[in-house]
């Protein structure tokens, strides 16, 4: 008495959480929320930060610390607005690269330069970067394939809608196109 019950295969939690992480990093600019919060690393940290070699300490402390860390955190902030409001991506690009230009006279040059490169790298893809059109699956081609195209009317965003009629002839108008008569 065996009954074959058919089971359809399930994906893996690994396999689905991979998929919805590439989900999410298709839909909004990953990569230069990741660059802005990786600048903002170094430089909140460096200031704050002691190097030893041996037994000499070197202690890279400067007078704007705070500043420091604030820029730092701001730029992390900044990265994390990119992540999960992609519409005001504008803004905290323009942010991120301005962050970063003052990182470079308040913060040790910037976290020695790492910060201020991967800020302004990020700050400038997050300004580039534009959503993507979904693309058309192929039941909608073939639905769309026997349709006429869409009538042009003004108003639209055509910018061709209004030039419906004849071209004007040559000549008709004087001092267009006429050579000079000296």
């Amino acid at each position: 008495m065996s009954t074959n019950i058919d089971v359809a295969p399930t994906e893996s939690l690994v396999t689905r959480g991979r998929l919805a992480f590439r989900r999410f990093r298709w839909g909004r600019p990953f990569w230069a929320g990741l660059f802005t919060i990786v600048a903002g690393l170094p430089i909140a940290y460096l200031p704050y930060a002691n190097l030893t070699l041996g037994q000499l300490t070197i202690r890279m402390a400067t007078t704007a610390g705070a500043g420091s860390l604030v820029i730092g955190i701001l730029l992390v902030v900044l990265g994390l607005t990119i992540w999960f409001q992609p519409q005001v991506r504008i803004f905290a690009g323009v942010a991120a690269i301005l962050l970063s230009l003052v990182s470079l006279v308040v913060s040790n040059f910037g976290g020695f330069l790492v910060g201020f490169v991967f800020g302004m790298v990020g700050g400038g893809m997050s300004i580039a970067w534009m959503p993507g059109e979904p693309v058309a699956s192929t039941t909608d081609e073939a639905d769309t394939a026997d349709r006429e195209p869409p009538v042009l009317t003004p108003g639209t965003g055509s910018a061709l809608a209004s030039f419906d009629g004849p071209a004007p002839a040559h000549g008709d108008e004087p001092g267009k196109g006429n050579p000079r008569a000296d």
